[in-house]
């Protein structure tokens, strides 16, 4: 069994630009994700068997988004400002017509097709609980960073990730590698 997931990797020229934006966060309770392992995830599947493997990487090769440029932009808090569980980094473009090319391909392998509506984004942290005292100070670096603009990316590849968890954090792998527009 592996831990799999789809997504679209970001750049060496965004990762540089989040190591300033994560620092933004130093001091807060909260567990922020290493910034070579920050990505905009398509859809987790979870734990699949071995065999699976290369029937969900021939099902990706059918997906007919084609490239195009998001910008990687806003830092945000999920579910919302008063109870905030995850800080995300913001991506606008075509990723709804690519999370639905995603979720078409992988239908046929009777994969559920995601219950909540689809927002793309990268995780930049989690937050388990945040104290009163922190918390008029991490709203304010939210405040702060809510139009942070970390440039435009060519969305060009989607990635089949396999991650193992380890005692120091995950691990990734790729798996598969799907170019878009090459059908």
């Amino acid at each position: 069994m592996s831990r799999i997931f789809i997504a679209v990797d970001l750049p060496s020229s965004v990762r540089g630009e989040l190591i300033d934006v994560l620092s933004s966060f130093e001091g807060f309770k909260l567990k922020l994700v290493s910034p070579e392992l920050i990505h905009i995830t398509l859809k987790f599947l979870g734990e699949v068997s071995d065999d699976m493997v290369s029937d969900i990487a021939s099902s990706l090769d059918g997906i007919e988004c084609m490239p195009f440029n998001a910008n990687i932009k806003g830092v945000g808090v999920f579910p919302n400002l008063s109870s905030p569980r995850v800080v995300w980094l913001g991506a606008k473009g075509n990723f709804k017509q690519l999370h639905d090319d995603v979720e078409a391909s992988l239908s046929r392998l009777d994969f559920e097709k995601d219950k909540r509506e689809f927002t793309a984004h990268a995780t930049l942290g989690r937050i388990k609980f945040m104290p009163k005292g922190q918390m008029e100070g991490f709203l304010a670096v939210l405040d702060k960073l809510k139009e942070v603009d970390l440039g435009e990316i060519k969305v060009d590849k989607v990635l089949l990730m396999k991650s193992t968890l380890t005692p120091y954090g995950p691990v990734y792998e790729t798996m598969h590698e799907v170019l878009l527009g090459r059908k």
